[in-house]
This record gives C-alpha cells, structure tokens and sequence, in this order.
C-alpha cells in the first residue's frame, strides 16, 4: 500500500523544487490518458457491441432461408469408430427449386448405400452449415462489448508508453545537460 501512495503522490503535480517540468509533463500526460481511458471503453463497448450485434443480425436474417432437406448416399459409410459423423460420402438431394444435386455430406459409420442423412442446404440448394442462431448473434455482440474496451486500453497504453519514452528521451537530455555544466566544477577541469 505504501508503495502505491508513493507512486501517486509521485505523479502528483506540487511545488517540489527537485521535480522538474518534464516530470509535471509526465503526471499530465498519466491524467490525461486516464480520463481518455474512463471516457473511452464505455464507448468503444457501446459501438463494438452495437455493430457486431447489426452484423450478425444480418446473417442471421440471411441465412434464414436455409433449411434441412434429406441427402440419399450414393455409396456405404465405412466403419472407421469414433465420432458421430467421421466419414464423408458422396449424396444428392433435391435443391428448393426442384434441380438435383449431389456432393459430399457427412455420414454416419456404417451408413448405407440409399439411407439418408440431413444436410442443411442455403436458398441456392448448395450444402452450408447449420444457420446462425439469434442468441449465437446476441453472444457475439456481448463478446464484442467485453473485448472493445481491452483494445481501448491497449491503445491507451501504447500512447502511455510512447510518451514515458519520449519524456525519458527529454529527461536524459536535461540531465545530460547539466552534468556538461556541473561536472567541470567537480573535476577543476576547464
């Protein structure tokens, strides 16, 4: 605890004679990238959450034409083991326009010749996965409102960083500076 009041009180601007402007400079550039913080993360979380919620709400719109349809196996699924669905076997099955289509589905083992499967199908009669659920839509804009202000924090600390480093840069110089006048005092050279 001691050492957290010693670095506040560190970053607190007063009239201490030995605190030079650059380290005023830097308790500035802390406070103000603080209140960037503060005021950034809810805002980032609001529009992060708000546009990945629009985006998937727009697949979710899209694909919910796709629909399940039977596959008839052209071939025998052979017996490999694990898993409900290891193996893929070529199939057909009849698009929403009526045309046929054929491809590879999964299939569980030992699947016949002539047995069916469900694929799910899009609009177009091709084979996609199972569409996108509205509560798998809400999820991505929560993960999206929890990771915004994490990159709104990153950014601010890379700032944070880039200015220590560039205050360090000047506070070298200054002491730099001053030893060139102090140190021929020291050393009776002239």
């Amino acid at each position: 605890m001691a050492g957290v009041r010693r670095a506040v009180r560190g970053l607190w601007p007063d009239r201490n004679p030995l605190r030079r402007t650059v380290d005023r400079v830097e308790a500035v550039v802390v406070a103000a990238l603080a209140v960037v913080f503060l005021a950034a993360a809810p805002v980032a979380a609001l529009a992060a959450g708000h546009v990945a919620y629009r985006m998937a709400s727009r697949s979710y719109t899209k694909q919910a034409a796709w629909h399940q349809v039977p596959a008839v196996l052209l071939a025998t699924a052979p017996a490999l083991g694990y898993g409900e669905y290891p193996a893929t076997m070529r199939a057909r099955w009849v698009a929403p326009d009526g045309t046929p289509r054929t491809g590879a589905v999964p299939a569980p083992p030992d699947a016949r010749a002539g047995g069916t499967v469900m694929v799910w199908v899009d609009a177009a009669g091709q084979l996609s996965g199972p569409p996108l659920q509205l509560s798998q839509a809400r999820g991505e804009a929560v993960l999206a409102a929890l990771l915004a202000p994490l990159g709104a924090g990153l950014i601010v600390l890379c700032a944070g960083q880039l200015a220590y480093a560039l205050l360090g840069r000047r506070r070298l110089a200054a002491w730099d500076a001053d030893w060139q006048a102090t140190e021929p005092l020291w050393t009776m050279r002239r």
